[in-house]
């Protein structure tokens, strides 16, 4: 899912809020907690109100390589010969750790996402909303 301002979504999962919950305007050096933990249950819908996206990396050639041939496997796959198709596969698979250190290189999409009953969640991680 692609995360825009304006996007109406669902919380995928129950959420708990961790750390202390303080009053806003107290000092920052005498916080004193007011609320033990904060559960938000999944379902909880909202509004995302702006998206941080950090710029993507470019891929290695590895990587890039390993987009176009699974593109190409599968858009195509089924209409080529059998033998082509199988090293077509085979290829893919040879460069899936590429693409797998790819995307454990990319960085995490926030959100701040305003709740229909008023509650904002800043820097949420995209993959724990939903659209509706």
């Amino acid at each position: 899912m692609t995360l825009t301002r304006g996007l109406r979504v669902r919380l995928a999962v129950d959420l708990r809020v961790a750390g202390a919950v303080t009053v806003a305007g107290d000092p920052a050096g005498a916080p004193a907690e007011v609320a033990g933990a904060l559960l938000l249950g999944a379902g909880a819908e909202g509004v995302v109100e702006r998206v941080d996206a950090p710029d993507e990396p470019v891929p290695d050639p590895e990587a890039a390589e390993y987009e176009r041939l699974s593109s190409l496997l599968e858009s195509f796959g089924a209409q080529m010969p059998a033998a082509s198709r199988e090293r077509l596969a085979e290829q893919v698979r040879a460069l899936e750790p590429a693409w797998a250190a790819f995307r454990a290189r990319r960085p995490v999409v926030t959100a701040r996402v305003r709740l229909d009953g008023g509650l904002v969640l800043d820097r949420v991680r995209e993959d724990v909303l939903s659209p509706v």
